[in-house]
């Protein structure tokens, strides 16, 4: 445990105050319309990935980036971003946010036509460098928008707020699976991200007309050298997971980029106990609350993202299903939290954020262990019933870390709790895309042999080179006989249903953590409890 003192209440006369930020059910409905439009990029994209990968040869290292590259820009940018907020205003960088945002997905489905201008950059380049803009902005816009519900709702009240945010982005989510696979399989993969254009400026409208500026009276300036040092680390850190699968856990450049982490984190920290208005102030981890929450938050979004990449490649490459209907299959996870969400805000006001949590990290496991036993031909209600468990599990541990990491946090420093809670997300989310991919992607290596027998004699050397690969999609190349696309279904099979196994013992050691955690704050201006 970090031992630090206490983050005193505002000096300022004018604190900023629960409950001022502007009619809070107004507010709620204005940000989440930004948020839905992140909500919405996340679930279609990866409906069009296997559409992405056709259309523009790419390869399974080019579709990790356009996930992973957008998740590295987040995980870096989102502790400034909230403080940003803090010292300029959340309102303001939320509008910012939300903008830019709208834009540059606009400029992903010009990606193609970018290429033809610009020398020199293929159209997957362009389209991952655009991802990578992409989560810049939304770097910009959540942490403002947590920051602004905290301020527009009384912190006894925060619960039921935080259910009726995780139903919205239920809502959103359960739309985009449906959204995503008319507009891919009836338009184009593009018109995904041209969605955003229509919403994105329904939510500048609404924010701009119905959102009260605030910010944090006690800030004065951003700490530089506190951003630059923990840029750096983020950036060792995440692109070590992205890169590490492909340069070995134990190259040089892999154990080089961990130490630059380990050694910017700890400047870091250092850095942080002595500067005057520090960036991250190291006496939020000193609240055992925020720091469990917040390593909950990493690790379920690691379970969560990372088994979830290769869904949309078994249903349509392995399962045979059209984009549109990989999207219903999709459905009872995203419907399901529309309404497990606010039940979760409920059942964490009455009994607490222990119980809660503890219980829906078991449910979660045991959605991941059935999804860890499906067959390659498994029906509607057979993938159908770990989605709909998975919902009623996600959404306490969701609904729960964010309350515990936000709500613990002292208003003033909303910003940069709402970007600490964002940044465990998609830290998590890297990590799980990148090691449950490269688990994944080495039980496949081991298992297709096995699966191919005497048939890998009739396999072309040309196309022998690329059968792994394809078996990471789930796909076999056409033209060759029906036992090697067996061989390359079932090894698939074998990976997803690992990466599974694994994701369910994560969420079982993690429930244990919940036994730890209070509730948050539900008075403002005493100084963050250190227990």
């Amino acid at each position: 445990m970090v031992h630090a003192k206490a983050v005193d209440a505002p000096s300022s006369p004018d604190p900023i105050k629960p409950g001022t930020g502007g009619n809070p059910w107004l507010v709620l409905l204005a940000v989440s319309l930004g948020v839905i439009m992140v909500m919405l990029d996340g679930t279609v994209v990866g409906i069009a990935n296997p559409v992405i990968q056709m259309d523009l040869k790419a390869s399974l290292s080019d579709l990790q980036w356009v996930t992973s590259g957008y998740l590295l820009a987040l995980a870096v940018f989102l502790i400034t971003a909230g403080k940003l907020g803090d010292l300029f205003g959340h309102k303001r960088v939320f509008l910012i946010g939300v903008a830019g945002f709208a834009v540059s997905s606009v400029g992903i489905g010009l990606s193609a036509e970018l290429a033809d201008i610009i020398p020199g950059v293929s159209p997957v380049g362009a389209l991952i460098g655009l991802r990578v803009l992409q989560g810049l902005f939304g770097a910009l816009l959540q942490p403002a928008a947590l920051a602004l519900l905290r301020a527009a709702f009384p912190g006894e009240k925060l619960n039921q707020a935080m259910g009726a945010w995780g139903a919205i982005i239920g809502l959103s989510s359960a739309a985009g699976p449906i959204v995503g696979g008319v507009l891919v399989e009836k338009v184009s993969w593009e018109s995904v991200f041209f969605i955003n254009a229509p919403v994105g400026v329904i939510a500048l409208v609404m924010g701009i007309l119905l959102i009260k500026e605030n910010r944090s009276q006690t800030l004065a300036r951003i700490d530089w050298l506190g951003v630059v040092l923990l840029s750096g680390a983020m950036f060792s850190l995440v692109w070590t997971i992205i890169k590490a699968p492909e340069w070995g856990w134990g190259d040089s450049t892999t154990l080089t980029f961990v130490a630059a982490f380990v050694v910017l984190i700890g400047a870091f920290i250092f850095w942080q106990s002595r500067a005057r208005q520090p960036l991250v102030p190291l006496s939020l981890f000193a609240n055992r609350s925020i720091s469990i929450g917040t390593f909950l938050m990493m690790m379920v979004a690691f379970a969560m993202f990372g088994a979830m990449f290769f869904l949309g490649f078994f249903f349509q490459g392995v399962h045979g299903l059209t984009p549109l209907e990989a999207g219903l299959r999709m459905l009872p996870m995203s419907a399901g939290m529309i309404v497990a969400s606010p039940l979760a805000g409920m059942a964490i006001g009455r009994l607490g954020p222990k119980i809660t949590m503890a219980a829906g990290l078991l449910i979660t496991a045991l959605a991941m262990f059935l999804m860890s036993q499906l067959s390659i031909d498994a029906s509607f209600i057979e993938s159908g019933i770990p989605f709909v468990l998975l919902a009623f599990g996600l959404s306490p541990v969701f609904v729960g870390a964010t309350e515990i990491i936000v709500g613990n946090a002292p208003v003033e420093l909303s910003g940069v709790a709402g970007g600490l809670q964002q940044s465990a997300m998609q830290v998590g989310g890297a990590l799980g895309t990148a090691i449950l991919g490269a688990v994944m992607a080495a039980e496949i290596s081991s298992k297709l042999p096995g699966y191919l027998g005497p048939a890998a004699q009739a396999i072309p050397p040309a196309q022998r080179a690329g059968l792994e690969e394809a078996a990471s999609f789930g796909v076999a190349p056409p033209g060759l006989p029906q036992q090697i696309t067996d061989a390359v279904h079932n090894s698939f099979m074998d990976g997803m249903h690992l990466a599974f196994l694994v994701s369910t013992c994560i969420a079982v050691l993690t429930a244990a953590l919940t036994l730890f955690v209070k509730s948050g704050r539900k008075t403002e201006g005493a100084p963050v409890h250190m227990g």
